[in-house]
């Protein structure tokens, strides 16, 4: 990409952060008799820099935007600004300028309040169950035969952890098939179904077949899992918000326009 065209595309980044102030209409410099004011320069800066021009770099960005005036001048003092196609460009990125001053001015007037949000979380843990979680251990082998073997080791009164050492040939095998904690849905289906239909303390009296091999499952507890806490969702509730508060006011504006199709 050349560096004009990056110059360019800065440029209409930048445009879309508006600022305002006495100060900010002052000229900064004049080239080709045009002048460049110090907003021009700060939102050049901001969107090339990500922060307002300072005394390190504000000539070397005044440089840059006067090669754009340079350039933008050819164009604004010939035929090629009466070209139909530029117009509308320029219309258009005008447009989109706007709209998005829009949006911002919307959200900093129409601010989403704390007290919003937490009552958003309570509505929603109180309308979403927390759901059950299980703490199981499994011993994995690779047959139906040898899963109805250790479940005849396990009647005769063999231990559940010393087996599952012993036989299983998944990883949880060496710390006697413990899988910890989790919920049903992060387990393939067979197997879900099998621990939720169990009981504490009881192992399956029958192997349960997945696509990994044969399990035999001992269900050691279930609980209600604890909702996630106000602080990890603040944000996304928030940012969510915010979002469907724009939405509404926007559809709105849409339902009160009228759109003619020639």
């Amino acid at each position: 990409m050349s560096s004009t065209k990056k110059l360019v595309l800065a440029l209409s980044a930048g445009t879309a952060m508006l600022l305002s102030s006495t100060a900010m209409a002052q000229t900064a410099a004049t080239i080709d008799g045009t002048e460049i004011t110090e907003a021009q320069l700060d939102v050049y800066a901001i969107g090339r820099t990500g922060e307002s021009a300072t005394a390190e770099n504000r000539t070397a960005l005044l440089e840059q935007i006067g090669d754009l005036v340079v350039l933008s001048n050819v164009a604004l003092n010939g035929d090629l600004a009466k070209d139909p196609a530029l117009q509308a460009e320029v219309e258009l990125q005008r447009r989109s300028v706007m709209a998005t001053a829009v949006i911002r001015d919307f959200r900093e007037k129409n601010p989403i309040t704390d007290q919003e949000v937490r009552a958003e979380y309570d509505r929603q843990i109180k309308d979403v169950p927390a759901p059950t979680q299980y703490k199981a251990r499994h011993i994995l082998v690779e047959t139906k035969e040898d899963a109805d073997g250790v479940i005849a080791q396990l009647k005769d009164g063999a231990d559940f952890e010393a087996l599952a050492a012993e036989k299983s040939t998944g990883p949880s095998g060496p710390n006697g098939g413990d899988l910890g904690w989790f919920d049903a849905a992060s387990m393939v289906a067979p197997f879900s179904a099998a621990v939720v239909a169990m009981e504490n303390g009881k192992y399956s009296a029958e192997p349960v077949q997945t696509d990994f091999g044969w399990h035999v499952i001992l269900r050691e507890d279930s609980r209600q899992a604890e909702p996630p806490a106000f602080e990890e969702l603040e944000d996304r509730l928030r940012q969510s918000m915010e979002q469907q508060k724009f939405q509404d006011y926007f559809l709105a504006l849409k339902a009160a326009a009228s759109l003619e199709v020639k």
